[in-house]
């Protein structure tokens, strides 16, 4: 058994786990080691097989983790040959033979870039959103789950420019509970909401309709660790690398974007009405 650590943008893709007819992360993956061999043609998944999560449409990961039983040679470099360049293996660790992707995590953590300028929200109260969300509550109104809503959450929110970065980790998580974390904490900090309303989403009634709490965009959601104590990943040095130069290439992409579409806002402000 080996488990592999995988970087992606979510973009492209209708989220991770496979789905018919529609690009998803795991069906990539699934290709890939068909093309190796490693998977045959017509077998459902490897032997062994599980991931740490399944991440939403949009969603990206610096390491998300998946095991499976493989030979020897199939290393990240070796998945990297057949994988295209928003999907990167950077390392791996061997495992025991009943190890499980999914149950063996003992902590996730996800990173939320909102953008959320000081003119349009109030940090403070931002900040008092999120110290009531953490510990132990019954999050079932920040998710559409019906069971495992009881979780135990951690993190912190801090300020990096015109964004808040908002860091939440859990030994796991209901599904789209961190992006309606992140929407509640900014309906209070812009004032949209009051403070009491923390309490509201907390508590033992359900809030429908119009007096929930939506779901925050997908994109800026990112996997960013999978912690197992028992695995030892090794970084593959010409894996990673690749792994580097394809997401720097695509920082300069959303750079250059950001500047066009800044350059086009700045002529249309200028467009008497």
């Amino acid at each position: 058994m080996r488990a592999f650590r995988v970087a992606y943008d979510g973009r492209p893709f209708h989220g991770f786990q496979r789905q018919p007819d529609v690009p998803t992360v795991e069906g990539t993956l699934f290709s890939a080691l068909r093309s190796l061999d490693v998977l045959a043609a017509d077998a459902h998944r490897p032997d062994g097989y599980a991931a740490a999560g399944r991440t939403d449409a949009g969603v990206s990961a610096v390491a998300q983790t998946v095991a499976f039983e493989c030979p020897d040679w199939c290393t990240p470099a070796a998945l990297n040959s057949q994988l295209p360049g928003g999907v990167r293996a950077w390392a791996s660790a061997d495992a025991p033979p009943d190890f499980h992707a999914t149950h063996d995590a003992v902590r996730r953590e996800y990173v939320y870039f909102l953008y959320a300028p000081e003119a349009e929200i109030d940090d403070g109260r931002a900040r008092e959103a999120f110290e009531v969300l953490r510990g132990e509550h019954d999050f079932h109104n920040l998710t559409p789950d019906d069971a495992g809503t009881v979780r135990t959450v951690d993190g912190d929110l801090r300020r990096e420019g015109d964004f808040l970065v908002v860091r939440v980790e859990a030994g796991g998580f209901a599904r789209e509970l961190v992006r309606r974390l992140v929407s509640l904490v900014r309906a209070v900090g812009t004032g949209a909401s009051p403070r009491s309303n923390v309490d509201r989403v907390l508590g033992p009634d359900s809030l429908d309709g119009p007096e929930g709490v939506p779901p925050a965009p997908a994109t800026p959601l990112v996997l960013t660790d999978v912690a197992y104590p028992s695995l030892d990943f090794a970084v593959d040095p010409e894996a990673a690398a690749t792994a580097r130069e394809v997401f720097a290439e695509r920082r300069i992409e959303g750079l250059t974007r950001a500047r066009v579409a800044g350059a086009v806002l700045e002529r249309l402000d200028g467009v008497d009405e």
